[in-house]
């Protein structure tokens, strides 16, 4: 019997710096279509869908938006958005991620419209999301009033990562042990120039300054769209102005 060859396979592709690569593509090419690239994470049931739900009411027909919708299973959230966007679900089958590949598919589905905003609504996990770009020009972390002031200490890559935190279910505020400030506190620590936003997405408290923080990342994204493309390379996501709002209930 002949002894078995053991072969040496050399690769030359950095796996990491290719998915890199293809996130700034993307970006790119959303800024310049004029597309700005949202990329919405939470634990599980922290209010992104409801977000979304008030938002679409707010802006009425008055913004062009899209929404690619990510959960291990079920349409039922796109099914809730379906009224109020053109949506696509992206079900991983078990993966608790998404993936860029899987957003581009998400979107070629979509009507191919000139779209103002794109939301990716990520799946419902404050850990492995925080670690792969979808190409988006702005991460929003949100975290419920019902799920603890304590998160950003314990998942930190993701609030370090994020350039915004919105706090949902604001309502509940008089009934569950949970302080803004202290949540506030906590994720400045790990990133100083975080914003935040209080919302209850149920009585449309605090949507509208979602929503006016939403327009002026998208024309600071236009105004720069130009350096961009004369850069020569990819931009990476958009920095938080140096300013440091916090908006008060």
């Amino acid at each position: 019997m002949s002894q078995s060859t053991i072969q040496h396979i050399e690769v030359h592709t950095d796996l990491a710096e290719a998915k890199k690569r293809a996130a700034c593509e993307f970006r790119t090419s959303m800024a310049n279509q004029g597309t700005f690239v949202v990329n919405l994470v939470s634990s599980p049931g922290a209010g992104k869908t409801s977000l979304l739900e008030a938002t679409a009411k707010h802006w009425g027909a008055s913004h062009q938006c899209a929404v690619l919708v990510g959960d291990l299973a079920t349409h039922r959230d796109a099914d809730r958005l379906a009224p109020f966007f053109p949506v696509r679900q992206l079900t991983t089958g078990g993966a608790c991620h998404l993936e860029l590949e899987l957003v581009a598919r998400g979107l070629a589905e979509l009507p191919q419209l000139p779209y103002q905003y794109l939301f990716i609504e990520n799946v419902g996990n404050l850990v492995c999301p925080a670690s792969h770009d979808l190409g988006e020009h702005v991460r929003v972390v949100l975290v419920s009033t019902t799920e603890g002031d304590d998160k950003p200490g314990k998942y930190p890559k993701m609030f370090r990562t994020s350039q915004l935190l919105v706090v949902t279910k604001t309502d509940l505020l008089n009934y569950v042990p949970f302080s803004v400030d202290n949540l506030v506190q906590d994720a400045r620590r790990i990133q100083g120039s975080l914003e935040t936003i209080e919302v209850c997405s149920l009585s449309q408290f605090g949507i509208s300054i979602w929503c006016d923080w939403l327009t002026k990342q998208r024309e600071q994204m236009l105004q720069n769209q130009t350096l961009f493309a004369e850069r020569g390379n990819c931009p990476t996501q958009l920095a938080v102005p140096p300013k440091v709002t916090s908006f008060a209930r």
